[in-house]
């Protein structure tokens, strides 16, 4: 099961952000450099550059960013387990 977790920080304008959507993987994933490394840029660039939006999807931004065929490995974890129930 794929679970996720939330961020929240304030960037330089004071303003409130929330990331969501952030994958949660074992340090032996072989995808988890590469989130880890996203999710440090993705925050960086929103920390730096105050926006009109104050909630982010971390997975938009991978959906944009990885390869397609790398994020449907990502989250086929989720749909496995959503056709289960």
């Amino acid at each position: 099961m794929l679970l996720f977790k939330s961020l929240e920080f304030k960037n330089q304008a004071e303003q409130k952000i929330k990331v969501m959507e952030i994958p949660v993987l074992e340090a032996s994933h072989p995808h988890f450099f590469m989130i880890q490394t996203r999710l440090q840029t993705f925050v960086s660039f929103i920390h730096d550059n105050p926006q009109q939006k104050s909630c982010y999807s971390f997975r938009e931004y991978l959906k944009r960013k990885m390869s397609w065929s790398d994020f449907k490995e990502l989250y086929r974890m989720e749909e496995v387990n959503k056709n289960k129930a």
